[in-house]
């Protein structure tokens, strides 16, 4: 058996009808670049997660990079976060030469250990960016504590996190600003790239608005310093069929998870729900000592694999000026050797999970051991 990691034509096919309609519509109106689509979208993200205001990007890092801008964030400044992430969350803020001041992960949620977070902060602290990585929320009870008594914004990167929430509160909602991503790997992807900034606070979302648009809010009349982050109506519009889906295919996503679990709890370390977290697992992550020998035997038996991320971002030559070196944060480390990401995608039919499952089950009762 050949089972894809993710199959994007499954998705298409179930939809087929809805999206070559909306294709046509927007062909037809001849906006391509802003207009109807993108007001709804923005409308819609941000109503579902509980926001005021939504405000349509080229993609998640742009999301990032906007927000920044938006906030303050200048050269010199420092932005705590994750090492254990996607470049982009560190990338934007060396971008706009402030320094990314990283902080070692929780070992069971692979999110920022906030218990380190406040010993990172000095005078020049200017932002937190907590990741919700692989669609399990951060704990922003504890960073929202930490930002208020230091008087720090708070973005948040949830990437890969739309439609997961913390105590009924949705991702992206809590912080000043939250960053989707719509990558066709997301849970709710586009055609393309595209993001999505959304915020509670109406001035943060005019400036944001500005940011993206060259930093013109009138036509060739340039008010501040921005870049071209532009959403498609295209994408816009695809993203508005699919996300009527979201809750459906997250809870198939949980599914998945749960079985998986189920069944591999003692072989290797199963992800981490927290009591009040509603996960929605853009990834399903497992750690194991064993990791790179499982992937060759997977792949043998057909089964796909992925690791999210086999180098954490203190240990990349990019940042190497930054001057972390190994072992600094050694949860993340740790973390980056053992990993590994088994299909999760809605549209996984019951006999392939039920094949990786035994694929992996098979691995270690071959003698390799537990993980």
């Amino acid at each position: 058996m050949n089972i894809p990691f993710l199959d994007l034509k499954r998705q298409y096919t179930f939809m087929k009808d809805e999206i070559d309609e909306t294709l046509r519509r927007v062909a037809a109106s001849g906006r391509y670049i802003g207009g109807e689509e993108i007001l709804k979208l923005e409308e819609e993200i941000a109503h579902y997660c509980g926001a005021g205001y939504g405000v349509g990007v080229s993609s998640g890092t742009d999301a990032l990079l906007a927000s920044l801008m938006a906030v303050g964030v200048e050269e010199g400044d420092e932005v705590i976060t994750s090492p254990f992430t996607f470049i982009s969350t560190a990338e934007v803020v060396y971008l706009l030469r402030a320094k990314p001041v990283f902080v070692d992960i929780d070992q069971d949620t692979f999110n920022l250990d906030t218990d380190l977070i406040e010993s990172s902060i000095t005078e020049r602290t200017k932002c937190i960016i907590p990741v919700h990585l692989f669609g399990q929320m951060a704990d922003m009870h504890a960073i929202l504590d930490i930002a208020n008594r230091h008087e720090l914004k708070v973005i948040e990167d949830a990437a890969q996190a739309i439609g997961s929430s913390l105590d009924g509160e949705m991702a992206g909602a809590i912080g000043d600003t939250g960053c989707f991503s719509f990558f066709p790997s997301k849970n709710l992807g586009a055609f393309g790239d595209g993001g999505l900034v959304i915020t509670k606070d109406p001035s943060l979302s005019e400036r944001i608005k500005i940011i993206k648009d060259h930093g013109s809010a009138r036509r060739y009349h340039h008010s501040v310093l921005g870049f071209n982050g532009r959403l498609d109506s295209i994408q816009a519009a695809v993203l508005r069929v699919k996300l009527r889906y979201l809750d459906e295919w997250a809870e198939k996503r949980r599914r998945n998870a749960r079985y998986y679990s189920e069944r591999l709890e003692k072989y290797v370390k199963v992800p981490v729900c927290r009591e009040g977290y509603s996960h929605v697992f853009n990834q399903y992550s497992i750690l194991t000592k064993h990791r790179d020998e499982l992937v060759e035997y997977l792949s043998s038996m057909g089964v796909p694999t992925a690791i999210y991320y086999p180098i954490s971002l203190h240990l990349q030559e990019v940042f190497q000026g930054l001057g972390y070196r190994k072992g600094d944060f050694p949860v993340a480390e740790t973390t980056s050797e053992q990993i590994l990401s088994l299909p999760v995608f809605p549209e996984l039919e019951e006999g392939e999970r039920e094949y990786i499952v035994n694929a992996v089950v098979s691995f270690f009762e071959q003698g390799t051991g537990a993980g």
